[in-house]
């Protein structure tokens, strides 16, 4: 097995680093695909078209969380094999993966497309929003099984190590999708539809491209025949492991979902403002998810290799780093906040901007919850407890989707409500999982 990528080695923090920034910035490249729709969608089709792409973004996350999920879980799983030492356990579990969530991504394009016209009812979207909407998923849900492919082999490149690939071939397909959706929608005038299209296309370099890539530049990958025969303790492994792990990213996101259809039920305007704060906000605490997930790869190798005095380094460092970065995130966002909306949203739709700006100062001054969050589901994750993960989870989102909607009814309270949901669930559940570790005496094993 290639000592490349091996986390079990060197200097804590500087290993857990080198490895998380790639992560952070491919996934920073990531949003580009959606924000560069919603930019270009809010500055030359207007307020509607606005509310339509940011609705569809909201679902499309939920759909895609569910792949997602599995490829991270897949992913721990890798990386503990990897710490091992075991290639030939590696290589099962790759099929084994592939074939689980290959599976599963047809099932969900399928059921996608026929539940198309329950969505407006599901997300409540206004008559005036869901032609356009429509039309913008109908192309969109084509790119899931480039969200599959990428996922897949990014995951499992990761878990060796190699957080650069996945990185190279989002910047390229980040800048791919952004000259399409300059060329498609204003050059050709194609519409939503064009900027789904251009989004999709882009998809596909990056899912397809980094396939090829790992066949044909990591030849200590390949499989053969043999590791498609795979065992059943290979196959409940993977699967206890990428099920629990899509529960949480599916909960998560299922629990947004709800929140995005009592969005909606305030008009067009709040649905317009909440597309554009919400990529902001995504954008501000990515870097911390992504630590999260770097960290997450660092506990499982070490977890894997039994060296339980480095966890506990990496943990106490992971700690220190996250925060410090959600402090300054924290004080950008509320200082920047009307010039961050301006850029997604033209100068006169004031009563937009303004209840964008009230969502990020309130969600932005409690970066810190969910950057503590995104380390505890990336350590329940990587020591084989990804069930703690999911409780946490339930606990942060059945909070926030309650709590949005007792306050939002509340008449002087109204919209703001759901906006406040959020940081609340981020604190309980970071009491739970936290009180949950030191009851447990700090032990990962």
């Amino acid at each position: 097995m290639e000592k490349k990528g091996d986390l079990t080695q060197g200097p804590v923090m500087a290993s857990m680093l080198r490895f998380a920034v790639p992560m952070i910035l491919g996934n920073l490249l990531q949003q580009c695909y959606n924000v560069a729709d919603t930019l270009i969608v809010g500055q030359f089709l207007g307020a509607n078209a606005l509310a339509a792409v940011g609705s569809a973004f909201t679902l499309m996350t939920f759909l895609t969380s569910i792949l997602l999920g599995l490829c991270m879980g897949s992913g721990a799983v890798f990386s503990i094999r990897f710490g091992r030492r075991d290639e030939e356990g590696l290589k099962e579990g790759m099929c084994a993966s592939f074939v689980l969530i290959g599976g599963i991504t047809v099932l969900l394009n399928g059921l996608a497309f026929l539940c198309l016209d329950g969505i407006r009812v599901f997300l409540q979207v206004p008559q005036e929003v869901w032609g356009l909407m429509r039309e913008y998923i109908r192309v969109i849900f084509c790119g899931i099984a480039a969200t599959f492919l990428y996922n897949y082999f990014a995951s499992l490149l990761r878990a060796v190590g190699n957080s650069v690939a996945p990185l190279l071939f989002l910047a390229v397909s980040a800048v791919l999708n952004i000259v399409l959706d300059l060329w498609f929608v204003v050059g050709l005038d194609r519409g939503v539809a064009g900027a789904a299209e251009a989004t999709v296309i882009s998809q596909y370099v990056s899912g397809v491209g980094l396939a090829l890539y790992t066949w044909f530049r990591c030849p200590k990958m390949r499989v053969s025949r043999r590791h498609w025969r795979v065992r059943r303790e290979s196959i409940v492994e993977i699967t206890g492991f990428s099920v629990l792990t899509c529960i949480q990213q599916s909960v998560m996101n299922l629990g947004i979902l709800m929140v995005q259809g009592l969005v909606n039920s305030f008009g067009a305007s709040v649905m317009a403002a909440f597309a554009a704060a919400v990529k902001i906000d995504a954008f501000a605490y990515m870097p911390v998810q992504d630590f999260g997930n770097a960290f997450s790869t660092f506990i499982a190798q070490n977890y894997g290799a039994g060296k339980e005095e480095r966890i506990r380094a990496g943990l106490r460092g992971a700690v220190t780093v996250s925060v410090f970065f959600c402090v300054v995130i924290s004080a950008a966002v509320w200082i920047f906040a009307r010039p961050l909306m301006l850029l997604f949203v033209d100068a006169g739709e004031t009563a937009i901007i303004a209840e964008g700006v009230r969502y990020l100062r309130i969600e932005g001054a409690f970066y810190c919850g969910i950057g503590c969050l995104f380390l505890l589901y990336g350590l329940y994750r990587a020591v084989g407890k990804p069930g703690m993960s999911v409780v946490l989870t339930v606990i942060s989102l059945g909070t926030r989707v309650a709590l949005a909607y007792v306050l939002s009814a509340i008449p002087a309270v109204g919209v703001v409500g759901i906006w406040w949901s959020v940081p609340i669930g981020w604190l309980l559940a970071d009491l739970t999982g936290m009180g949950y570790y030191v009851l447990k005496n700090g032990k990962t094993r």
